[in-house]
């Protein structure tokens, strides 16, 4: 089971999605570049 964060009055379970969509959907984000950014994220 999942552990909740708990606050005085409150329960609660925090998850993120980030999507990142450049204009036109050009890939930017390609190679060495790519893999240094998806470390960070982690």
């Amino acid at each position: 089971m999942a552990e909740y964060l708990h606050g005085e009055h409150t329960i609660y379970d925090i998850k993120y999605h980030v999507v990142w969509i450049t204009k036109y959907r050009y890939k930017i984000l390609t190679g060495e570049i790519a893999k240094q950014v998806r470390e960070l994220l982690i």
